[in-house]
């Protein structure tokens, strides 16, 4: 019996070692899609889109940073239970948690690029006319709302 539960346990682990690069894999090829989106992008609903999705990355990154940090708290709280590891899985824990929150400040940073280029598109994408309209519009405007 105990033969049959390692030989399962081994092939599991056999099993999540081949994912693990297809899962990276599939991820790389996630952010070079996402690349190749943000430069081809012209119109509107494209930057939009493409703000969205790092809208999402950066919350999965804050989500990330949330557990890290509560694991942080427990290798602190309970230190003891891991003897000469827990400053060793206390610095992992705070290098990984400052790399989540890096990641998802970048990713917000360029989810609000991609919302000013949206703007700007939705801009360009208006009749000449219209333009010149608000253009005229806006000194008279400002005038009141800068006091």
């Amino acid at each position: 019996m105990k033969m049959k539960q390692m030989a399962i346990t081994l092939s599991l682990l056999g099993l999540s070692a081949l994912l693990t690069p297809v899962a990276r894999a599939a991820e790389a090829n996630d952010i070079s899609n996402i690349l190749v989106a943000a430069q081809s992008a012209t119109t509107p609903s494209e930057h939009e889109a493409i703000a969205k999705y790092y809208e999402n990355t950066a919350k999965a990154m804050r989500a990330k940073l949330q557990e890290q940090q509560q694991l942080l708290e427990h290798y602190q709280d309970k230190s003891y239970l891991y003897a000469r590891q827990a400053q060793d899985l206390q610095a992992h824990t705070d290098a990984l948690a400052r790399r989540y929150e890096q990641a998802a400040k970048t990713n917000m940073q360029e989810a609000k690029l991609h919302h000013q280029m949206a703007l700007q598109a939705e801009e360009n994408s208006r009749p000449a006319i219209e333009r010149k309209k608000l253009t005229a519009i806006q000194p008279h405007h400002n005038r009141f709302t800068a006091e």
